[in-house]
């Protein structure tokens, strides 16, 4: 049977000491050379999740170029596209460069790229995103998000949880991820709430918007008590909605941390996200990565699915620990949250 390992920040820390490599630049896509020896392939999946470009991108490059003498990043982006980011793939491949970090568009597609990857002798690196055969993997505990949104939806509502009609607005199914975080959520919610209205906003605020409107129309408008939504930029469109149809002071949840997220739940309208530290995750992927190039053993906590991982420990946020947790990790600083129209209810929360 496979382990799956969870391990804590302390741990990571530990774990996260990079070997000898260089300086860090993007975007490039050189011609194969010597110097492609010394070079990782990063390949994020959209630009719709804030997190990939202001968080994920400069905290893996920054890893690399603190640890790594002689290494480069080569960055891309595929915007969700998947077969855009086979061709991202197949480019670094053909660069000549050996290791590559990928958060995949779609995994099960991925998965037949690095089969052909290893055959050329280059090894993958699956951030964030399981891939099947991938050589390392390093991403948050994802079923335990989906049972901590699901229980902090249920905690949010109280007694009044059993008589409640909940609308659950999942994440994007070509996503591994987007599944479990649904098991874990249901595996929460299940035979404890009604949930009246189910449906995928595909990882973009404007669909899930639509999903919610036509939730509203399905359910009835006095019928819906809370709203569980896989991610924050979801949760934006969400509350887009709900707000246009009058609807308001009822949970509605997230996950990422992002910061329109953060000043939501200050301001009231969001009720919780789930913080999964890039702190932790792009620095863990480094070394992955870095060993990988180096022929090293690279590390890992445990195993998953027989891929060599390590699971990192997600964090509730709400109202009463964003100074503990976000501002006090350095990923926002108060003063960027705490923009005018919120001002007040930041100091009503003590966050400074």
């Amino acid at each position: 049977m496979t382990r799956r390992i969870v391990i804590g920040t302390a741990a990571v820390s530990m774990a996260v000491s990079l070997a000898a490599c260089g300086k860090a630049g993007d975007d490039k896509k050189d011609s194969a050379d010597s110097g492609s020896k010394t070079k990782i392939g990063l390949l994020l999946p959209e630009n719709k999740t804030a997190r990939y470009e202001t968080l994920d991108k400069p905290l893996f490059i920054e890893a690399v170029k603190k640890d790594c003498a002689d290494c480069e990043v080569v960055y891309n982006n595929a915007a969700g596209d998947v077969g855009q980011q086979k061709q991202q793939f197949e480019q670094q491949i053909a660069d000549g460069i050996k290791v590559i970090a990928i958060s995949s568009v779609d995994a099960e597609k991925s998965a037949a790229w690095v089969a052909d990857a290893h055959k050329k002798g280059v090894k993958v690196v699956a951030y964030d995103r399981a891939i099947v055969g991938a050589d390392a993997y390093v991403s948050h505990d994802n079923e335990k998000i989906g049972r901590l949104q699901g229980q902090a939806v249920l905690d949010a509502l109280g007694s009044k949880a059993a008589d409640a009609n909940l609308v659950m607005i999942n994440g994007d199914e070509k996503d591994p991820n987007a599944g479990l975080f649904k098991k874990g959520a249901h595996a929460s919610l299940d035979g404890k709430i009604k949930i009246a209205y189910e449906a995928s906003g595909e990882w973009d605020p404007k669909i899930a918007g639509e999903k919610m409107t036509a939730a509203i129309s399905s359910v009835g408008k006095g019928k819906i008590n809370a709203v569980y939504s896989a991610n924050d930029g979801m949760a934006g469109g969400i509350i887009t909605s709900l707000g246009n149809a009058g609807i308001k002071d009822i949970p509605v949840g997230g996950q990422d941390a992002e910061l329109p997220g953060i000043q939501r739940i200050i301001a009231g309208t969001q009720t919780f996200t789930i913080y999964k530290s890039p702190k932790q995750l792009a620095p863990a992927a480094a070394q992955f990565a870095v060993n990988l190039l180096q022929g090293k053993d690279i590390g890992a906590q445990g195993k998953t699915d027989g891929v060599p991982s390590t699971l990192l420990e997600p964090t509730v946020v709400n109202k009463d620990n964003i100074e503990s947790t976000v501002i006090k990790d350095g990923i926002y600083k108060a003063a960027d949250v705490c923009v005018k129209d919120i001002a007040a209810k930041c100091t009503a929360l003590g966050i400074k």
